[in-house]
């Protein structure tokens, strides 16, 4: 049995590392764009944050003040049993968001979106929010996810409809313009990691752009060709737009782009686009019944992508 204090203890070190400490495969994102930017002013850009994020690991500050909206993406085994039934994964869960945030781990930034109402802990409506997968064995397996405020409010997050008429060079078309725009507004903070989302409805579209984007590790690849190649020719044509880091011009606009689908209504193909901040920020722990607790690079949440 997963005993709720070991679960507890678990959730709430995860939540500090995915803070304080970008992904291994982040880091060396920032290492090969810093090898092969031709830009100085770009160049300079990425070597300062990849310095303060190593700063921040090393001292357990954090890596950004907008720890934004805290999410979760659970993968529950089938057999897995916990101790006072499996809502408990969202009570641990919300006790280890409250004394995070009390703790300087996480920034109070959720409140009401209509009265301003700030309970100070980010604990409202919906929020934390929680995705949940059901896969074989007997563990628990979590995945926190702060998602910074500019790569969803401003911007950052964009959904269009498109005829089926229009295809695949609509879809690439749209993707691009909603980079440019959102670089543009200063919405992003690029070379973000892009996620899009292709099919199903609005929502699932959407769905799929966020996890594409925040789960998804630099340089994996979709498995199916046709896919990959869409990866491939957005990445490519991304980063000849010259955004650069933070918009300052240069070779590296975009760390890397991750395409999931879902199949669709014949009446049209819905679209969206999620970016994702460029440290990307993710944490991964499994536990199971014996009290064990294991870190994990990687969520894997695409079938071992």
């Amino acid at each position: 049995m997963i005993t709720q204090q070991v679960l507890g203890k678990a959730i709430f070190e995860t939540i500090k590392k995915a803070s304080c400490c970008i992904p291994g495969d982040i880091e060396e994102a920032f290492q090969d764009s810093i090898s092969r930017e031709s830009s100085s002013v770009s160049k300079m850009a990425l070597e300062a944050t990849l310095e303060s994020l190593q700063r921040s690991r090393e001292t357990s500050l954090l890596a950004c003040p907008d720890t934004g909206w805290p999410l979760f993406f659970v993968e529950v085994g089938d057999e897995a049993v916990v101790e006072g039934g499996l809502r408990v994964i969202e009570t641990a869960s919300k006790r280890a968001v409250e004394k995070a945030t009390h703790e300087g781990y996480l920034r109070a930034t959720m409140k009401h979106p209509l009265t301003g109402e700030d309970p100070g802990n980010n604990i409202g409506n919906n929020v934390p929010n929680f995705t949940y997968k059901f896969v074989p064995g007997d563990t628990i397996k979590l995945t926190f996810v702060p998602k910074g405020g500019g790569s969803e409010c401003f911007g950052g997050t964009r959904y269009q409809v498109m005829a089926f008429a229009d295809g695949l060079t609509a879809i690439k078309k749209f993707i691009v313009d909603a980079y440019i725009a959102a670089s543009r507004a200063g919405a992003i903070c690029p070379p973000s990691v892009l996620g899009v989302g292709i099919g199903g409805t609005s929502d699932i579209s959407t769905k799929l752009a966020k996890e594409a984007a925040a789960l998804r590790k630099v340089g994996s690849k979709n498995p199916e060709p046709e896919i990959a190649r869409i990866e491939e020719e957005l990445y490519e044509g991304i980063n000849r737009l010259g955004i650069g880091a933070m918009g300052s011009g240069g070779d590296v606009s975009v760390f890397d782009v991750n395409v999931e689908y879902a199949y669709t209504h014949l009446a049209g193909i819905a679209v969206a686009m999620n970016a994702n901040c460029f440290i990307a920020r993710r944490a991964t722990v499994e536990v199971d019944g014996k009290g064990n607790i294991k870190e994990h690079e990687s969520p894997n949440w695409f079938n071992g992508r």
